[in-house]
């Protein structure tokens, strides 16, 4: 049986599939200039970018919630980590 691998959608995160609110893609989407991405000021650990599927990394964000999640100690489903 053959599978086939779905493009990763760039506006949703790819550890829990919510929205990841990047300015980027919201710009590439409405042509509307927006400001910085709030991604650009923050630090994303080896650790947590080791977590992304490889067919994800690259192409979209992780959101805001799974990297506080992950800073905390607690997976996106509210375990611990």
């Amino acid at each position: 049986m053959q599978t086939t691998t779905l493009p990763t959608d760039p506006t949703l995160c790819p550890i829990c599939g919510g929205d990841n609110r990047c300015a980027m893609e919201i710009q590439r989407a409405t042509g509307v200039k927006q400001a910085p991405c709030w991604c650009t000021s923050l630090t994303f650990s080896a650790e947590l970018l080791d977590r992304l599927p490889e067919a994800a990394r690259g192409q979209a964000c992780i959101c805001g919630h799974c990297l506080a999640a992950f800073q905390t100690g607690q997976n996106p489903n509210g375990s611990t980590a």
